[in-house]
């Protein structure tokens, strides 16, 4: 119908809709927002069949690739739905250290197919995230303190705009949407069809240390894991995660862990640079203490799912922070005071100080990043812990520097994801490329 793609479009109302409407979601949270119409895109022809289709009928258009994302930013009441986790193609180019990947290409695959020819990306942590929104939105990926968010490693994007118009885009052609592809996030205004991706020689060693701690060990790890934040060597991702309980390591109490990659050259070189995180002045009291063990990012991905079970319902909020520990602890401690039951947890990494990053609509970042992640399994529920971390992340927003968009909660609580600056280029380049405002901008902003 309207030249939408046959047997891969689905009107709300058809006998297939809800079940392809809520396959968009990862998770089993799925908000009761109905789009008009459902499309399945394969190919280019699909995408411009479909914008065409939403302009003749002035229908509004939201984008899926993978479907992480916490809110469910593409789902939107009325309009059109493009789906594009079928993009899923990807071509790599040792020679050129290069690879081509369409927005649908889970970012645990391409870092396995990466791994098998020796080379490496900084895909993101969780399995099932597809590299659109990912990229899109600044990407902190595997080895990032070292590489920066995997949008600094995009060098290149095949779109196609409103009005159907298919593009290459980079610094020379285009530059001011190259810009806006990476930090734009889920209020990018084209479609992408590909990524060039600047590709990198795999470390010769993945490691990784792990620490676990009780609650009451809480103002001790925290006080110290801010004090030596500038001086974690950059191939560490120190990674702090308080849960209830951590099923994984045989702990059924609330913990605190500790869980700590590292890339590099030698394991004696890898075992140095995580020398650091055994000075906590807890570690009398520690849970679990391993100070280095040798490991892979399949290991890591297996673990990280601990934490994020398809079979439950989620919510996130988050921030970034510069802010003093003291400062700091009097949220943390109610954060952990009102923790729901495992999987919900609370995340602290230290990211920066950070070194200076390229010109692009990405810009707003800070020292530390922490976010609240809710995780419950009845839908009965959902009034009990579902605004467990905008609430927090409210109380504490003075100390905040702004938000990620990875773990964005626009709709709920809107906060500042870029700079002044960088939002007046975003909407001047939003009305060069999409002005009549086809597709959806961020949740939260009209």
């Amino acid at each position: 119908m309207g030249g939408l793609p046959a047997g891969r479009h689905f009107f709300r109302g058809d006998a297939e809709y809800e079940q392809v409407r809520r396959a968009t979601v990862w998770n089993q949270r799925v908000p009761n927002r109905f789009p008009n119409v459902i499309v399945e895109a394969r190919d280019d022809d699909d995408v411009v069949a479909a914008l065409a289709y939403a302009r003749d009928h002035d229908l509004r258009v939201g984008i899926r690739s993978g479907g992480h994302s916490w809110a469910a930013n593409h789902l939107r009441d009325g309009g059109l739905l493009l789906d594009m986790h079928g993009f899923d193609q990807s071509t790599i180019n040792k020679d050129a250290m290069v690879a081509v990947a369409g927005p649908g290409k889970g970012g645990s695959v391409l870092a396995a197919e990466l791994d098998a020819q020796g080379l490496f990306f900084p895909a993101g942590h969780c399995k099932g995230v597809c590299i659109g929104g990912y990229l899109l939105q600044g990407g902190y990926g595997w080895n990032s303190r070292v590489l920066g968010p995997a949008c600094e490693s995009v060098i290149g994007l095949d779109v196609i705009t409103a009005d159907g118009e298919k593009l290459h885009i980079d610094d020379e052609n285009h530059p001011d949407l190259y810009w806006a592809a990476r930090g734009a996030g889920p209020g990018f205004f084209a479609v992408v069809t590909g990524f060039h991706l600047r590709l990198y020689p795999k470390p010769a060693v993945c490691g990784m240390s792990l620490y676990a701690y009780p609650f009451d060990c809480a103002e001790e790890v925290f006080t110290w894991a801010r004090a030596i934040s500038a001086d974690v060597d950059r191939r560490v991702e120190l990674q702090i995660v308080a849960t209830k309980s951590v099923p994984g390591l045989g702990i059924d109490g609330p913990a605190i862990v500790l869980a700590s990659p590292v890339f590099a050259d030698t394991e004696s070189e890898a075992e140095q640079a995580l020398a650091l995180l055994g000075t906590c002045p807890a570690i009398d009291h520690a849970l679990a203490a391993i100070p280095y063990a040798p490991t892979d990012l399949s290991t890591w991905y297996t673990a990280v799912m601990g934490n994020y079970l398809d079979d439950h319902r989620y919510c996130a909020d988050n921030m970034w922070t510069s802010a003093a520990a003291s400062d700091l602890m009097p949220g943390i401690r109610r954060i952990l005071d009102t923790m729901p039951p495992h999987p919900a947890h609370f995340l602290w990494l230290n990211w920066g100080p950070s070194p200076a990053r390229q010109d692009m609509a990405y810009s707003v970042e800070a020292e530390i990043y922490l976010a609240l992640y809710g995780g419950w399994k009845d839908e009965s529920d959902d009034q009990k812990y579902a605004d467990w971390p905008r609430a927090h992340m409210a109380q504490m927003a003075h100390l905040a520097t702004g938000i990620q968009l990875a773990d964005e909660n626009l709709g709920q609580r809107p906060a500042r994801f870029a700079t002044d600056s960088a939002m007046a280029r975003l909407d001047a380049a939003r009305a060069t490329y999409d002005a009549d405002g086809r597709f959806y901008p961020w949740m939260g902003r009209s």
